[in-house]
């Protein structure tokens, strides 16, 4: 039996009543926070830290130059955000994990700097993603993450 999704209109207004709009929450994984306080460059972090904002006011809107989706295998479903418009030369890798909230699972090289390195990236990204589990009503803790539990291979 082959599922009826209706017309497109329909669709897209399922969409929007999902989204539940401004401002989103861009949350950073640990370790993506970690490689984001690496970065040397003061001005690079602050460009970081801009396109995250931009993220947190137009969410699933946020198209290019500022934003871009990433491709491969490894890149399913993930994003790059592009700081000063792409001209930066790094991109924090993310994910929309709900309607209202992003997270923010590393800060890869820009690719046609490093491709090596944006590859091994978007991998760990990927695994980060994968090791995310919603957090169970108990969890509690006043770090922003308490909506997720990074569990590493190691402990599951």
């Amino acid at each position: 039996m082959t599922r009826n999704p209706g017309t497109p209109g329909q669709a897209r207004s399922r969409a929007k009543a999902a989204d539940p709009g401004p401002p989103y929450e861009v949350l950073w994984h640990p370790a993506a926070d970690t490689e984001r306080a690496a970065v040397s460059d003061a001005a690079e972090r602050t460009a970081i830290q801009h396109a995250r904002e931009k993220l947190e006011v137009l969410g699933p809107r946020l198209g290019s130059p500022h934003s871009s989706a990433i491709r491969g295998e490894d890149g399913s479903g993930l994003r790059e955000l592009r700081p000063r418009a792409g001209r930066s030369r790094w991109r924090p890798i993310y994910r929309q994990i709900n309607p209202g909230t992003f997270v923010i699972l590393a800060i890869a090289p820009e690719a046609l700097i490093d491709k090596r390195g944006f590859d091994q990236k978007v991998r760990s990204a990927r695994q980060r993603f994968e090791g995310l589990e919603p957090a169970t009503p108990d969890h509690k803790s006043d770090n922003k993450l308490a909506i997720i539990i990074v569990r590493s291979k190691e402990t599951a």
